[in-house]
Protein backbone atom coordinates (compact mmCIF):
# COMPACT_ATOMS: atom_id res chain seq x y z
CA UNK A 1 0.00 0.00 0.00
CA UNK A 2 2.82 2.43 0.84
CA UNK A 3 4.44 1.78 -2.57
CA UNK A 4 1.15 2.34 -4.39
CA UNK A 5 0.51 5.55 -2.47
CA UNK A 6 4.01 6.81 -3.23
CA UNK A 7 3.56 6.04 -6.91
CA UNK A 8 0.25 7.89 -7.06
CA UNK A 9 1.71 10.88 -5.25
CA UNK A 10 4.63 10.97 -7.65
CA UNK A 11 2.34 10.98 -10.68
CA UNK A 12 0.22 13.76 -9.25
CA UNK A 13 2.92 15.95 -7.83
CA UNK A 14 4.76 16.92 -11.01
CA UNK A 15 8.48 17.25 -11.71
CA UNK A 16 9.65 18.72 -8.40
CA UNK A 17 8.37 15.93 -6.20
CA UNK A 18 9.25 13.24 -8.74
CA UNK A 19 12.92 14.11 -8.45
CA UNK A 20 13.06 13.65 -4.66
CA UNK A 21 13.29 9.85 -5.13
CA UNK A 22 16.97 9.93 -6.17
CA UNK A 23 17.89 13.12 -4.33
CA UNK A 24 19.37 11.45 -1.20
CA UNK A 25 21.84 9.46 -3.31
CA UNK A 26 22.77 12.54 -5.36
CA UNK A 27 23.36 14.62 -2.24
CA UNK A 28 25.30 11.90 -0.42
CA UNK A 29 27.58 11.35 -3.41
CA UNK A 30 28.11 15.08 -3.91
CA UNK A 31 29.27 15.50 -0.33
CA UNK A 32 31.17 12.28 0.30
CA UNK A 33 32.66 11.57 -3.13
CA UNK A 34 33.35 15.12 -4.29
CA UNK A 35 33.23 17.93 -1.73
CA UNK A 36 34.85 16.29 1.29
CA UNK A 37 37.74 14.74 -0.71
CA UNK A 38 38.36 18.09 -2.42
CA UNK A 39 38.52 19.87 0.94
CA UNK A 40 40.95 17.25 2.25
CA UNK A 41 43.09 17.70 -0.86
CA UNK A 42 43.13 21.48 -0.45
CA UNK A 43 44.25 21.12 3.16
CA UNK A 44 47.07 18.79 2.11
CA UNK A 45 48.29 21.18 -0.59
CA UNK A 46 48.06 24.13 1.82
CA UNK A 47 50.17 22.21 4.36
CA UNK A 48 52.75 21.56 1.63
CA UNK A 49 52.79 25.27 0.80
CA UNK A 50 53.39 26.30 4.40
CA UNK A 51 56.20 23.77 4.73
CA UNK A 52 57.82 25.04 1.52
CA UNK A 53 57.67 28.65 2.69
CA UNK A 54 59.18 27.64 6.03
CA UNK A 55 62.06 25.94 4.21
CA UNK A 56 62.59 28.92 1.91
CA UNK A 57 62.82 31.32 4.83
CA UNK A 58 65.04 29.02 6.89
CA UNK A 59 67.44 28.08 4.08
CA UNK A 60 67.00 30.50 1.15
CA UNK A 61 68.07 29.10 -2.23
CA UNK A 62 66.96 28.96 -5.84
CA UNK A 63 65.84 25.37 -5.30
CA UNK A 64 63.78 26.29 -2.24
CA UNK A 65 62.17 29.16 -4.15
CA UNK A 66 61.28 26.86 -7.04
CA UNK A 67 59.68 24.43 -4.60
CA UNK A 68 57.73 27.24 -2.94
CA UNK A 69 56.38 28.52 -6.26
CA UNK A 70 55.42 24.99 -7.31
CA UNK A 71 53.61 24.43 -4.02
CA UNK A 72 51.91 27.81 -4.42
CA UNK A 73 50.49 26.71 -7.77
CA UNK A 74 49.34 23.37 -6.37
CA UNK A 75 47.62 24.99 -3.38
CA UNK A 76 46.02 27.74 -5.45
CA UNK A 77 44.54 25.33 -7.98
CA UNK A 78 43.40 22.97 -5.21
CA UNK A 79 41.51 25.94 -3.79
CA UNK A 80 40.25 26.72 -7.29
CA UNK A 81 38.45 23.38 -7.33
CA UNK A 82 36.47 24.22 -4.18
CA UNK A 83 36.18 27.99 -4.56
CA UNK A 84 32.66 27.76 -6.00
CA UNK A 85 31.38 26.05 -2.83
CA UNK A 86 30.22 29.35 -1.40
CA UNK A 87 28.10 27.95 1.41
CA UNK A 88 28.81 26.97 4.99
CA UNK A 89 32.44 27.18 6.16
CA UNK A 90 33.81 29.16 3.20
CA UNK A 91 31.31 31.97 3.76
CA UNK A 92 31.97 32.22 7.50
CA UNK A 93 34.61 34.44 9.13
CA UNK A 94 35.42 36.16 5.79
CA UNK A 95 37.27 33.00 4.70
CA UNK A 96 36.53 33.45 1.00
CA UNK A 97 38.00 36.96 0.87
CA UNK A 98 40.85 36.08 3.22
CA UNK A 99 41.89 33.24 0.93
CA UNK A 100 41.52 35.22 -2.29
CA UNK A 101 40.50 38.87 -2.42
CA UNK A 102 39.16 38.97 -5.98
CA UNK A 103 37.91 40.71 -8.03
CA UNK A 104 40.00 43.65 -6.91
CA UNK A 105 39.10 46.28 -9.49
CA UNK A 106 40.70 49.13 -7.52
CA UNK A 107 44.00 47.35 -6.88
CA UNK A 108 43.54 47.51 -3.11
CA UNK A 109 45.55 44.37 -2.40
CA UNK A 110 48.54 45.44 -4.48
CA UNK A 111 48.79 48.81 -2.76
CA UNK A 112 48.49 47.28 0.70
CA UNK A 113 51.01 44.52 0.01
CA UNK A 114 53.49 47.01 -1.44
CA UNK A 115 53.05 49.23 1.63
CA UNK A 116 53.78 46.31 3.98
CA UNK A 117 56.94 45.47 2.05
CA UNK A 118 58.07 49.09 1.84
CA UNK A 119 57.54 49.70 5.57
CA UNK A 120 58.82 46.33 6.83
CA UNK A 121 55.57 46.06 8.79
CA UNK A 122 56.44 43.32 11.28
CA UNK A 123 52.78 42.84 12.20
CA UNK A 124 52.37 41.18 8.80
CA UNK A 125 54.96 38.51 9.62
CA UNK A 126 53.04 36.94 12.51
CA UNK A 127 49.99 34.77 11.86
CA UNK A 128 47.94 36.23 14.71
CA UNK A 129 48.54 39.87 13.83
CA UNK A 130 48.29 39.21 10.08
CA UNK A 131 44.77 37.88 10.61
CA UNK A 132 43.88 41.25 12.15
CA UNK A 133 44.91 43.09 9.00
CA UNK A 134 42.95 43.69 5.81
CA UNK A 135 41.63 40.53 4.16
CA UNK A 136 43.35 41.72 0.98
CA UNK A 137 46.83 40.89 2.34
CA UNK A 138 46.06 37.49 3.87
CA UNK A 139 45.71 35.10 0.96
CA UNK A 140 46.82 33.82 -2.42
CA UNK A 141 46.83 37.20 -4.17
CA UNK A 142 49.23 38.69 -1.64
CA UNK A 143 51.43 35.61 -1.64
CA UNK A 144 51.63 35.65 -5.43
CA UNK A 145 53.15 39.14 -5.30
CA UNK A 146 55.58 38.05 -2.59
CA UNK A 147 56.75 35.15 -4.76
CA UNK A 148 56.54 36.73 -8.23
CA UNK A 149 56.26 40.50 -7.87
CA UNK A 150 58.85 43.27 -7.99
CA UNK A 151 62.01 42.34 -6.03
CA UNK A 152 60.89 38.73 -5.50
CA UNK A 153 64.38 37.66 -6.59
CA UNK A 154 65.62 38.81 -3.16
CA UNK A 155 63.89 35.80 -1.60
CA UNK A 156 67.00 33.72 -2.26
CA UNK A 157 69.21 36.19 -0.37
CA UNK A 158 69.43 37.69 3.10
CA UNK A 159 67.91 40.89 1.70
CA UNK A 160 64.62 39.05 1.24
CA UNK A 161 64.25 37.97 4.87
CA UNK A 162 61.36 40.29 5.68
CA UNK A 163 59.59 39.54 2.42
CA UNK A 164 59.93 35.83 3.09
CA UNK A 165 58.61 36.16 6.64
CA UNK A 166 55.56 37.97 5.28
CA UNK A 167 55.00 35.17 2.77
CA UNK A 168 55.54 32.60 5.50
CA UNK A 169 52.75 34.16 7.58
CA UNK A 170 50.42 34.25 4.56
CA UNK A 171 51.08 30.57 3.85
CA UNK A 172 50.39 29.72 7.50
CA UNK A 173 47.13 31.65 7.28
CA UNK A 174 46.08 29.85 4.10
CA UNK A 175 46.86 26.51 5.76
CA UNK A 176 44.90 27.43 8.88
CA UNK A 177 41.86 28.45 6.85
CA UNK A 178 42.14 25.28 4.76
CA UNK A 179 42.06 23.32 8.02
CA UNK A 180 38.95 25.18 9.12
CA UNK A 181 37.24 24.37 5.82
CA UNK A 182 38.20 20.70 6.09
CA UNK A 183 36.97 20.50 9.69
CA UNK A 184 33.75 22.29 8.83
CA UNK A 185 32.90 19.83 6.08
CA UNK A 186 34.02 16.74 8.01
CA UNK A 187 32.28 17.36 11.32
CA UNK A 188 29.31 15.13 12.07
CA UNK A 189 26.65 17.75 12.78
CA UNK A 190 27.51 20.37 10.20
CA UNK A 191 26.71 21.49 6.71
CA UNK A 192 27.55 18.09 5.21
CA UNK A 193 24.95 16.24 7.28
CA UNK A 194 22.42 19.00 6.64
CA UNK A 195 22.87 18.64 2.87
CA UNK A 196 22.82 14.85 2.93
CA UNK A 197 19.84 14.53 5.26
CA UNK A 198 17.82 17.78 5.34
CA UNK A 199 15.34 18.18 8.19
CA UNK A 200 12.39 20.56 8.72
CA UNK A 201 14.04 21.81 11.91
CA UNK A 202 17.21 22.97 10.12
CA UNK A 203 17.62 26.64 9.32
CA UNK A 204 19.61 25.98 6.13
CA UNK A 205 18.27 22.87 4.32
CA UNK A 206 14.84 21.63 5.34
CA UNK A 207 14.07 19.42 2.34
CA UNK A 208 15.87 17.50 -0.41
CA UNK A 209 14.61 20.10 -2.87
CA UNK A 210 16.28 22.92 -0.95
CA UNK A 211 19.53 20.96 -0.79
CA UNK A 212 19.41 20.21 -4.52
CA UNK A 213 18.72 23.88 -5.21
CA UNK A 214 21.87 24.75 -3.29
CA UNK A 215 23.91 22.17 -5.21
CA UNK A 216 22.75 23.22 -8.66
CA UNK A 217 22.89 26.90 -7.70
CA UNK A 218 26.52 26.60 -6.62
CA UNK A 219 27.49 25.34 -10.05
CA UNK A 220 25.35 27.81 -11.99
CA UNK A 221 26.63 30.78 -10.00
CA UNK A 222 30.16 29.40 -10.01
CA UNK A 223 30.20 29.23 -13.80
CA UNK A 224 28.92 32.80 -13.95
CA UNK A 225 31.59 34.00 -11.52
CA UNK A 226 34.35 32.25 -13.46
CA UNK A 227 33.22 33.85 -16.69
CA UNK A 228 32.54 37.34 -15.34
CA UNK A 229 35.37 37.76 -12.82
CA UNK A 230 38.10 35.50 -14.26
CA UNK A 231 37.73 35.58 -18.06
CA UNK A 232 35.77 38.64 -19.21
CA UNK A 233 37.91 41.26 -17.44
CA UNK A 234 40.99 40.55 -19.56
CA UNK A 235 39.80 39.22 -22.94
CA UNK A 236 39.27 41.52 -25.93
CA UNK A 237 35.65 42.35 -26.71
CA UNK A 238 34.70 44.18 -29.90
CA UNK A 239 36.74 47.39 -30.04
CA UNK A 240 37.91 46.95 -26.44
CA UNK A 241 41.48 45.71 -26.27
CA UNK A 242 42.59 42.81 -24.11
CA UNK A 243 43.82 43.72 -20.63
CA UNK A 244 46.04 40.82 -19.53
CA UNK A 245 47.19 42.55 -16.35
CA UNK A 246 43.60 42.51 -15.12
CA UNK A 247 43.74 38.72 -15.10
CA UNK A 248 44.04 36.87 -11.81
CA UNK A 249 47.55 35.44 -11.27
CA UNK A 250 49.09 36.91 -14.43
CA UNK A 251 52.46 37.25 -12.70
CA UNK A 252 52.69 33.55 -11.88
CA UNK A 253 51.21 32.37 -15.19
CA UNK A 254 48.46 30.62 -13.24
CA UNK A 255 45.56 32.49 -14.88
CA UNK A 256 44.42 29.59 -17.04
CA UNK A 257 45.31 26.81 -14.56
CA UNK A 258 43.11 28.56 -12.00
CA UNK A 259 40.22 28.88 -14.46
CA UNK A 260 40.70 25.22 -15.36
CA UNK A 261 40.56 24.27 -11.69
CA UNK A 262 37.33 26.26 -11.27
CA UNK A 263 35.71 24.53 -14.25
CA UNK A 264 36.99 21.08 -13.31
CA UNK A 265 35.69 21.38 -9.75
CA UNK A 266 32.20 22.14 -11.00
CA UNK A 267 32.36 19.45 -13.68
CA UNK A 268 33.26 16.85 -11.07
CA UNK A 269 30.34 17.83 -8.86
CA UNK A 270 27.82 17.55 -11.69
CA UNK A 271 29.30 14.38 -13.16
CA UNK A 272 29.99 12.36 -10.03
CA UNK A 273 26.86 13.36 -8.12
CA UNK A 274 24.68 12.30 -11.05
CA UNK A 275 22.36 15.26 -10.49
CA UNK A 276 21.88 15.77 -14.24
CA UNK A 277 20.75 12.14 -14.55
CA UNK A 278 18.05 12.62 -11.90
CA UNK A 279 15.53 13.83 -14.48
CA UNK A 280 12.51 12.53 -16.36
CA UNK A 281 12.89 10.78 -19.72
CA UNK A 282 12.27 13.89 -21.82
CA UNK A 283 15.26 15.64 -20.22
CA UNK A 284 17.71 12.71 -20.32
CA UNK A 285 19.82 14.42 -23.00
CA UNK A 286 20.75 17.18 -20.55
CA UNK A 287 23.44 15.11 -18.86
CA UNK A 288 25.26 14.56 -22.14
CA UNK A 289 24.84 18.18 -23.21
CA UNK A 290 26.32 19.47 -19.96
CA UNK A 291 29.22 17.00 -20.12
CA UNK A 292 29.88 18.02 -23.73
CA UNK A 293 30.07 21.72 -22.88
CA UNK A 294 32.31 21.09 -19.88
CA UNK A 295 34.64 19.18 -22.22
CA UNK A 296 34.54 22.06 -24.70
CA UNK A 297 35.46 24.52 -21.95
CA UNK A 298 38.41 22.41 -20.80
CA UNK A 299 39.61 21.93 -24.39
CA UNK A 300 39.47 25.68 -24.99
CA UNK A 301 41.52 26.30 -21.84
CA UNK A 302 44.10 23.72 -22.89
CA UNK A 303 44.57 25.52 -26.23
CA UNK A 304 45.93 28.53 -24.32
CA UNK A 305 49.54 27.52 -23.79
CA UNK A 306 51.26 30.92 -23.74
CA UNK A 307 51.46 33.27 -20.74
CA UNK A 308 48.30 35.34 -20.68
CA UNK A 309 50.09 38.53 -21.82
CA UNK A 310 51.16 36.71 -24.99
CA UNK A 311 48.04 34.58 -25.39
CA UNK A 312 45.76 37.58 -25.86
CA UNK A 313 47.88 38.72 -28.84
CA UNK A 314 48.00 35.29 -30.48
CA UNK A 315 45.10 34.89 -32.92
CA UNK A 316 44.33 31.23 -32.18
CA UNK A 317 44.71 31.50 -28.43
CA UNK A 318 42.74 34.74 -28.24
CA UNK A 319 39.98 32.99 -30.20
CA UNK A 320 40.06 30.12 -27.69
CA UNK A 321 39.56 32.62 -24.86
CA UNK A 322 36.62 34.25 -26.65
CA UNK A 323 35.15 30.81 -27.29
CA UNK A 324 35.56 30.03 -23.59
CA UNK A 325 33.29 32.98 -22.78
CA UNK A 326 30.62 31.54 -25.10
CA UNK A 327 30.94 28.02 -23.71
CA UNK A 328 30.65 29.14 -20.10
CA UNK A 329 27.54 31.14 -21.02
CA UNK A 330 26.08 28.00 -22.58
CA UNK A 331 27.00 25.98 -19.48
CA UNK A 332 25.35 28.48 -17.18
CA UNK A 333 22.15 28.26 -19.22
CA UNK A 334 22.24 24.46 -19.28
CA UNK A 335 22.75 24.17 -15.53
CA UNK A 336 21.04 27.26 -14.15
CA UNK A 337 18.03 27.28 -16.46
CA UNK A 338 17.48 23.92 -18.12
CA UNK A 339 18.69 21.53 -15.43
CA UNK A 340 17.05 23.46 -12.62
CA UNK A 341 13.77 23.50 -14.57
CA UNK A 342 14.02 19.77 -15.31
CA UNK A 343 14.47 19.11 -11.59
CA UNK A 344 11.71 21.51 -10.56
CA UNK A 345 14.19 23.76 -8.76
CA UNK A 346 14.68 27.48 -8.29
CA UNK A 347 18.39 28.24 -8.02
CA UNK A 348 17.87 31.86 -6.99
CA UNK A 349 19.94 34.91 -7.81
CA UNK A 350 23.69 35.00 -8.15
CA UNK A 351 25.76 36.95 -5.69
CA UNK A 352 27.02 38.83 -8.76
CA UNK A 353 23.59 40.25 -9.58
CA UNK A 354 23.47 43.98 -9.13
CA UNK A 355 27.26 44.49 -9.11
Amino acid sequence: MRSLTAALLMLCAGPAMAQTIAAPQVLDTAVNAVIRPAMISFKARASDLEAAMDELCTSPSATALTTATERFGAAATAYGQVEFLRIGPLMEDNRSDRLLFWPDRKGIALRQVQAILADDDVAATDLTTLRGKSVAVQGFGALEFVLYGTDSETLVTADGAFRCSFGQAIAANINQIAGELEAGWLKDDGIASHLIDPQPSYADYRTDIEALEALVGLVSHGIEATRDSRINPFVAKGTTAAKPKQALFWRSDLTLPMIRANIEGMRLLIEQSGVARDVTEKDKSLDGSIAFEFSNALRAIDLVTLPVEQAVTDEKQAHALSYLVLVTSSLQSLVGDQLSAALGLSVGFSSLDGD
